[in-house]
């Protein structure tokens, strides 16, 4: 006799289960190729699960809501700036600025790493859950690390300070793309902002 008995809400069949990791996969990117073309509010969890091929139950149930979807493909799309406390601790503390600028700058003009991350910014400005979640993943992620590596006093807002005078560029140059910024040499950009992340970080 067929067992014709639905299944629970979110629970994986045996064979999904099976397929477990190549589906979580597979749901991780549509859910950043949904959020990049569509932004936070277009995109559903339904939509999310059709691009991916699955059932939406399946996202549910290896995701929970859009928002947890929303942290858990940025986090991956976000991968190399969380490597970003690292570069603080390869070499001596009077070159922090350049060294975090240039990586940085680096992450924002290659164009494999800039995409998603153009995704989360925008979904990030005009939704309060994206930014909800942008800022908690920037907040544990990034600025503590880097501040737990200075070891100086006010280490976390010295932290926050470099981090707003970079992303405050990143939106002129690649979001709002303002002239002449936005086509100016990146090792000039660099160059003039690095002793400012510098001071930041570690002056007076």
């Amino acid at each position: 006799m067929t067992d014709t008995a639905p299944r629970r809400r979110g629970r994986p069949s045996r064979t999904q289960s099976a397929d477990a990791p190549a589906a979580r996969d597979r749901i991780l990117a549509a859910a950043r190729e949904e959020f990049s073309e569509r932004g936070y509010d277009k995109t559903s969890v339904r939509g999310i699960a059709k691009t991916a091929g699955v059932d939406s139950a399946l996202v549910h149930h290896y995701f929970g809501t859009k928002e947890q979807v929303f942290e858990a493909s940025i986090e991956v799309a976000f991968g190399p700036v969380l490597n970003a406390p690292g570069s603080i601790a390869e070499g001596p503390l009077d070159g922090v600025g350049e060294r975090l600028a240039r990586f940085f700058f680096g992450v924002w003009e290659n164009p494999a790493t800039r995409t998603p991350l153009l995704a989360i910014v925008r979904s990030a400005m005009n939704n309060e859950a994206a930014a909800s979640v942008f800022r908690r993943l920037i907040s544990t992620q990034v600025l503590r690390r880097v501040a737990r590596q200075l070891d100086l006093p006010d280490a976390e807002l010295r932290a926050e300070l470099a981090a707003a005078q970079l992303v405050g560029i990143a939106l002129l140059r690649y979001v709002i793309k303002v002239e002449p910024l936005a086509s100016a040499d990146p090792e000039e950009i660099i160059a003039r902002v690095a002793p400012v992340v510098q001071g930041h970080l570690t002056g007076p």
